[in-house]
């Protein structure tokens, strides 16, 4: 049995978002370049177009998917036939489940490489209003997502927090028409970096758990306090937990924790399931759980707390 050696690259984001200006970019530069064939499979028709003459100098093919029931696991497997491909690169239509694709039992030797997803910038509050649940499908395990267009767009940092929040690995980079943006941050942040204890007010939880863990630096040593649900896992060691809020990432069937290792030490450790007081010192150590570096609370003090019974949410 041959081992996996396809590798295949999704494409997502919504209509007109740049997928394909994005691509055909990509599919010409010296560095992608590979001596086998590409199959690029088209599932959606934009603005962009793709010279196919062009796209054979690069040794790449184009098929069009009509539909979403096209997209099936016996039409991978003609495909695969018919072209023998060393590379797949789908451009999948905005308004499909991602995860019908992910879960598709793929030619065994293909395989996922990347996931990568394009946002036009310009109208992502329009479509994180109302399409939600597809952006977050979207995003979820991607290893990159591409902000475009964003000339004029005040509030990326909160963008960046939005795709955080649903894929904390994910590499998250802003274009305007000259370029990346290299700095998005006004070091803006709604609680007081400089005071002995921080506070975390209740509503401003989800912007400090998504910026402690992407400017690690300017908290280290730092002293919060913040009232928190206290879980514990099977496996942790005792004089362990993680405080955290429960929040909804895009609708109410689609929630999840957050928070951070805490270590007791000498004090009392809370029950799983108790809401607590909790002033910490912050460290960062490297830890199976985030996969690197992360924020360890160090408890200075744990006194019992009312429960808040708002979730955190990621506009």
């Amino acid at each position: 049995m041959r081992q996996p050696s396809v590798m295949v690259y999704l494409m997502t984001g919504f209509l007109d978002s740049g997928k394909t200006q994005f691509l055909k970019f990509t599919l010409t530069q010296d560095y992608f370049q590979i001596p086998g064939k590409t199959l690029l499979l088209l599932c959606e028709d934009g603005e962009e177009e793709y010279d196919a003459d062009k796209m054979k100098k690069y040794r790449v093919v184009i098929e069009r998917v009509e539909s979403q029931e096209q997209l099936t696991e016996e039409y991978l497997k003609k495909l695969d036939q018919k072209h023998r491909p060393m590379r797949v690169i789908v451009e999948y239509n905005g308004m499909w489940k991602v995860s019908d694709f992910e879960n598709l039992q793929l030619p065994h030797n293909w395989y996922i490489e990347q996931k990568l997803t394009t946002v036009d910038a310009s109208t992502f509050q329009m479509y994180l209003t109302n399409l939600k649940p597809l952006f977050v499908e979207m995003v979820r395990n991607s290893e990159m997502v591409l902000f475009n267009r964003c000339t004029d767009i005040e509030p990326l940092a909160g963008y960046r927090r939005s795709v955080k929040v649903v894929s904390p690995q994910a590499e998250v980079v802003f274009e305007d028409e000259e370029g990346e943006i290299e700095n998005i941050f006004t070091d803006d942040v709604p609680y007081d970096m400089n005071a002995p204890v921080i506070e975390i007010l209740p509503e401003d939880y989800g912007i400090w758990f998504v910026d402690v863990m992407e400017n690690q630096d300017r908290y280290k040593g730092k002293v919060v306090e913040f009232t928190l649900k206290v879980q514990k896992y099977p496996g942790f060691p005792t004089g362990f937990f993680v405080p955290g809020r429960m929040a909804m990432t895009c609708c109410a069937d689609d929630t999840s924790f957050l928070g951070y290792v805490c270590r007791c030490g000498d004090l009392p450790e809370p029950a799983d399931g108790d809401w607590i007081r909790l002033r910490a010192k912050i460290r960062f150590m490297r830890l199976s759980v985030y996969q690197g570096v992360g924020p360890v609370l160090e408890a200075q003090s744990i006194e019992p707390a009312e429960e808040i019974k708002e979730m955190v949410f990621f506009n």
